[in-house]
């Protein structure tokens, strides 16, 4: 099931990343999702219980398959890192619903999300919370059926494409307390939502949202109240191992263009893969692209197999940990010697080393930072 999926996503980044740099940004990013909706690829980003896809004994029913999203997101980061985010954002942003919506909210939404019909965004980070959520500020306060939300959020990819944002606010206690934080399905169109897109590095659809006297049912809390913190740290347990995978698709990609590049480009009257630093240049970065993938391979297995909530402590938490702290910052490595390698074309805008070493940038930081991961290895080796 694994080959069959990466080679459907191969395809897919082929055919389509070219026409992807040729567009703008929402274009583009609207134009990936169709195209992962045509190909069957979304569906592997909500549980089959919900309409998903089935992932044919890799994981229950009732979660997403690590080793499928890895295998995807892998593939699709090798061709684009547009087509990548796109991808898996479906999943980043409806996966507390799956987790903890109402049984209504989950058979309206999920299955569209699976067919690229609802665009999901997640909305945890604000100015004065990222790799502590403890810090959020946004507020949720009761209001006979509903619930009012005020605050802002920041670095929220899919703003302003969004169907729906499953956001983090607080309910109760005050900024710095791990308790009082909820989580909450906020629709788009909903009155007092308003989104400010702003440019990273790597273009994609990304911004702040901005919740002013926000009215919202109180259906669509997630979960329990006090139970957000909780349905966040699950979701980016679940999905964190993927960041890895898509480091490891960047690499690999960087890696062949490096292979290409030095195999045809001649300097003093010979390749320049007959100097012999360049070559242990690839010999280190294919024996570093190794060693993330191995790591992802045992992260994203061990996370499939553990039980409800197993993948947030103890072997598998340590060996995502390892994974992403690994993959991220070896990718990083490679794609930087890869523009070192095309000498003044790799700095060229445009070229697709320069693409890559953007793109790569960010996977070191989001969904956990390296600092983050190297406190949960400590945390687990020392118990």
């Amino acid at each position: 099931m694994i080959e069959e999926l990466r080679s459907r996503a191969w395809a897919l980044g082929k055919g389509l990343a070219p026409e992807l740099l040729t567009l703008g940004e929402e274009e583009a990013a609207r134009k990936a999702l169709a195209a992962l909706a045509q190909a069957d690829l979304l569906a592997f980003t909500v549980p089959e219980r919900d309409g998903g896809a089935s992932a044919k004994g890799l994981c229950d029913p009732a979660t997403v398959s690590v080793r499928a999203l890895a295998a995807l997101r892998d593939e699709l980061a090798y061709h684009s890192g547009l087509l990548d985010v796109m991808f898996v954002m479906q999943g980043l942003g409806s996966h507390a619903v799956a987790l903890g919506g109402k049984d209504e909210l989950k058979e309206r939404v999920l299955p569209a999300v699976a067919r690229g019909e609802e665009i999901a965004a997640f909305a945890l980070t604000e100015p004065g919370a990222g790799s502590n959520l403890a810090d959020v500020e946004t507020r949720a306060v009761r209001a006979g059926d509903h619930w009012v939300l005020d605050g802002r959020k920041t670095f929220i990819s899919n703003c302003a494409l969004a169907s729906f944002y499953t956001l983090l606010a607080r309910t109760s206690g005050s900024p710095g307390e791990r308790a009082g934080l909820s989580m909450f399905f906020v629709p788009d169109d909903v009155w007092g939502l308003d989104v400010e897109p702003f440019e990273v590095m790597a273009p994609h659809p990304i911004g702040d949202v901005i919740l002013e006297e926000c009215e919202i049912p109180s259906a669509f809390l997630l979960g329990e109240e006090g139970q957000g913190l909780e349905l966040a740290l699950a979701t980016l347990a679940r999905f964190r191992t993927s960041v890895a995978a898509a480091a490891n698709g960047l690499a690999r990609r960087a890696l062949a263009e490096s292979i290409a590049h030095l195999s045809s480009r001649k300097q003093f009257g010979k390749p320049l893969a007959a100097n012999q630093a360049l070559r242990f240049d690839l010999a280190e970065m294919d024996a570093r692209l190794r060693a993330g993938q191995l790591l992802v391979e045992e992260a994203a297995r061990l996370v499939d197999e553990a039980p409800a909530q197993g993948e947030r402590r103890g072997p598998a938490a340590l060996a995502v940990a390892r994974a992403k702290l690994v993959a991220t910052e070896n990718a990083g490595w490679i794609c930087d010697r890869a523009v070192q390698h095309f000498g003044g074309l790799g700095v060229k805008r445009g070229s697709v080393v320069e693409r890559l070493f953007r793109e790569v940038r960010a996977l070191r930081i989001y969904e956990g930072t390296s600092e983050i991961q190297k406190s949960i290895i400590a945390q687990e080796l020392l118990g």
